[in-house]
């Protein structure tokens, strides 16, 4: 598996300094293993042009045992070669081995190799197969129209490379081993700023920032403009202050708009309840009422009847967002979705009515009040935006952790970008359609608001031919 390259700022710094400081050993190593070999090879030229070609002229002469003829080996090194070409045909090779010269047998290929030497005085490098080894050799002419190559053997030299570039290995390597630690330690060290900046930032992230009270965390400490970490954290700090400024100012006009809706709605309750009661008071009148008067004062009661339900709405929502306490007792669920659904049935006779109960009843903690009148507003909700004959099913399951009531049907669907939107307060599925519904628009509203209050969600899906509103409830210890 291909491995991936570190994420982290702190792994790519640390990644970074080890590449580099890799590659400059690299280029370390590689020059001073060339300088090396440059100069041991200058040192065997040296001894090359100092010899002179004697080893190679003496092998003109026989070896003959008890005279002075024999090849010259004196002050020769141990398997110095030497070489003699007449009409650059190899006349006679050996090598000096144990302080005599031992004749080397040469192959077509190495005789072709020593005939191409030029013969300019400087140490050229070869290979010979005969003696399975390099030779830094170096030709001149001879005294009698010959050339005469002496040469020493490049294997010290190269053991000698080969010896200092594995001493450099094994110290560049322990070299970057020791950065690596050492330079992961000082640069997590060096961005123990940015760690307070990135934790701050998630915390930030982290908080409720859509609705209600927020409380922000305090400005980052330490931080120094001249470095990029502390511009980064005070310009955190900037945003954070903007950010909380923006929230205190949000809430002070929600909490004053709150404060507004609670009161009107108190306010309106009284003068509502006496237009109603004197629209029903005139229509008891016993003497003859003109049918247009009759008439006025029933869209007089009607209307009147639908704004108590408004402010009825309007002041529960207020007092659910102030966070007033609900009651908190045993309520029987099971119990509830039946009365909800024969409430329904009566109001909604040309709808279809289906149950999916449990055989046991399902109990939780909350308020029964509250709980029967999201479940209510589910039901009036499928009942009003679906028509006649349309089935709707209202089914309650229960799990480890919570209850599921499913409130379904198989009507027309909420269109896809309405969605989103159906708990918003005042959202219509239909802008243009008439009131003859007296639909508020604060029923499905107070459907999300009840179900939060009581630590739960209130969830959507619909598609043409099935809408399921599901409420989930927690199951807690009384």
């Amino acid at each position: 598996m291909r491995r991936l390259p570190p994420r982290t700022l702190r792994g790519q710094l640390t990644a970074g300094l080890v590449i580099l400081l890799a590659l400059a050993c690299f280029a370390v190593g590689i020059t001073t293993a060339l300088a090396l070999r440059d100069f041991l090879i200058g040192r065997l030229d040296e001894q090359l042009t100092a010899s002179g070609g004697r080893f190679a002229a003496s092998l003109e002469h026989e070896a003959e045992p008890d005279t002075d003829n024999r090849p010259d080996t004196r002050g020769q090194a141990e398997s110095t070669f030497g070489a003699r070409l007449l009409n650059n045909v190899v006349t006679q090779a050996a090598v000096v081995d144990d302080a005599t010269d031992r004749p080397l047998q040469l192959t077509p290929g190495d005789r072709r190799t020593l005939a191409g030497i030029p013969v300019d005085g400087n140490g050229h490098s070869i290979r010979l197969s005969a003696s399975k080894g390099r030779y830094r050799v170096m030709a001149v002419p001879g005294d009698d129209q010959d050339i005469l190559i002496t040469g020493m053997p490049l294997h010290p030299v190269e053991e000698t490379v080969h010896r200092i570039e594995a001493v450099e290995a094994v110290l560049f390597g322990a070299a970057l081993v020791a950065t690596g630690i050492t330079g992961a330690m000082w640069v997590r060290i060096s961005l123990r700023p940015l760690r307070r900046v990135t934790a701050r930032a998630a915390e930030v992230a982290g908080l409720p920032l859509a609705s209600g009270e927020v409380a922000m965390p305090g400005p980052l400490p330490d931080t120094d403009p001249r470095t990029e970490v502390g511009q980064v954290g005070n310009a955190l700090n900037h945003m954070l202050g903007h950010v909380e400024d923006a929230l205190v100012r949000r809430q002070a006009s929600e909490e004053r708009l709150r404060h507004f809706a609670a009161d009107a709605s108190h306010e309106l309750r009284t003068p509502v309840a006496n237009i109603r009661g004197h629209a029903e008071l005139a229509l008891r009148h016993h003497g003859p009422v003109p049918a247009g008067v009759r008439h006025a004062l029933e869209r007089i009661g009607v209307e009147s009847q639908r704004m108590t339900r408004l402010v009825d709405d309007l002041l529960l929502l207020a007092r659910l967002d102030a966070g007033r306490p609900l009651e908190h007792q045993r309520v029987d669920l099971t119990l509830l979705i039946l009365n909800a659904t024969d409430d329904a049935r009566a109001a909604g006779p040309g709808h279809h009515w289906f149950l999916d109960l449990p055989e046991e009843p399902v109990t939780v903690v909350g308020d029964a009040h509250r709980l029967q009148q999201a479940i209510g507003n589910l039901l009036a909700n499928a009942r009003t935006h679906t028509p006649p004959g349309t089935d709707v099913t209202v089914s309650l399951t229960t799990g480890r952790t919570d209850v599921r009531v499913d409130v379904s049907d198989n009507g027309p669907g909420i269109p896809e970008a309405l969605q989103p939107e159906v708990f918003v307060r005042f959202v219509r599925a239909d802008h243009a359609r008439s009131r003859s519904t007296g639909s508020t628009g604060l029923g499905l509203a107070i459907v999300h608001a009840v179900i939060t209050a009581h630590g739960g969600t209130a969830t959507v899906t619909s598609r043409p031919g099935r809408t399921v509103f599901r409420l989930t409830l927690p199951v807690r210890a009384e």
